[in-house]
């Protein structure tokens, strides 16, 4: 319950007495539970978790310290009787997790103040405490081992897709829960591509092979990139590829507290642009991850925040030219008040097959 009363503190500044809480994400950090059907209703000194009868066995057990409410009808007259129960003066939503017609339900049979509040429990998510930082590290030895893996099979004649799916198999086999986004297998001219997911193409000698991919282990995600070459690859990629290594370390030697997004994110934009490769990197830098694959704290161009032990970002620089190919190389990092942690330890000189 030390992050329900973390929650409090921030509900109370916001003169909020109540919260309800129907994000997924949020459900399970301020819950631990892992179905597909609830939603929490917090005040200021009672906390309750409505679910039906397909989970309130689960929810009984997963949510210490709430009170499980079964609803048979709407889950909305639920928290209506709740409001009327408490005799709450005003009810909190997350405002991006509420349809219009939810929200418009919600106003006629909730008798009290709907006020919307947005990412206040997100927030809290941004420090991960150490049992969150011990199980990322899991999902990062398990993408580490896939990796390994992945080694053995990449060779001329396989397709992308059966990279992916070889990728996706060995880390479930590892124990990961799923993957925590759609693996990207891109080779050759495809490389090129920042998002190319697993295609039919089959990889060639003399490709480079870019693999971004991560699972989920206990509800958290790993995210990283490697990319590769089957067979002796061209003095253009080999270029590109030490441009981005060298980027993407630099920004390891210079992340730590205190340091903004927009500092970090400069670390390898201004070094690849001075190298001539400023237009062929074109998104950000990093991002922050947890129980989203894409979280706050960011690494851009426009994000002033700075950072905080605690957080745990990504750190993935690339170039891509079309027609020729592209590099990205990604490991997760752990915030600390002095540097950061390196979550990912697959080796980043280049890799020839």
């Amino acid at each position: 319950m030390q992050r329900v009363e973390k929650l409090r503190i921030e509900m109370e500044k916001e003169g909020l007495a109540a919260l309800l809480v129907t994000s997924p994400y949020n459900l399970r950090y301020l819950t631990g539970f892992t179905g597909t059907t609830g939603l929490a209703v917090i005040t200021l000194n009672k906390a309750f978790f409505i679910t039906d009868f397909r989970y309130t066995e689960q929810a009984a057990k997963q949510c210490v310290g709430f009170e499980v409410v079964k609803n048979t009808g709407p889950i909305f007259e639920e928290v209506a009787h709740l409001v009327e129960q408490e005799n709450l003066p005003n009810l909190g939503f997350e405002e991006t997790q509420i349809t219009f017609s939810e929200y418009s339900y919600l106003e006629e049979i909730v008798d009290t103040a709907l006020i919307p509040v947005s990412d206040m429990i997100e927030t809290l998510r941004e420090i991960k405490d150490e049992e969150e930082i011990a199980t990322i590290r899991k999902a990062c030895e398990i993408s580490d081992a896939a990796f390994t893996h992945i080694l053995t099979f990449i060779k001329p004649g396989v397709t992308e897709i059966q990279v992916a799916n070889e990728l996706d198999f060995h880390m479930r086999s590892l124990g990961a829960g799923g993957v925590s986004f759609e693996t990207i297998v891109a080779s050759g001219l495809r490389s090129a591509m920042p998002h190319g997911v697993a295609s039919d193409k089959v990889i060639e000698s003399g490709d480079f092979v870019t693999l971004d991919f991560g699972c989920y282990y206990n509800g958290y995600v790993s995210d990283m990139t490697r990319t590769i070459s089957v067979g002796e690859p061209s003095e253009k990629l080999k270029e590109i590829y030490q441009v981005v290594l060298e980027a993407q370390l630099k920004v390891i030697e210079v992340a730590k507290a205190g340091v903004t997004g927009i500092e970090l994110d400069a670390v390898a934009r201004d070094h690849i642009a001075s190298k001539g490769y400023g237009e062929a990197f074109g998104h950000s830098t990093g991002h922050g991850i947890g129980l989203e694959i894409h979280e706050r704290p960011n690494v851009s161009r426009v994000s002033e925040q700075a950072f905080v032990p605690g957080n745990v970002i990504t750190d993935e620089p690339g170039i891509y030219l079309p027609g020729i190919g592209g590099v990205r190389i990604e490991d997760d990092l752990l915030i600390t008040e002095n540097g950061c942690e390196v979550l990912v330890h697959s080796p980043k000189e280049l890799i020839i097959l």
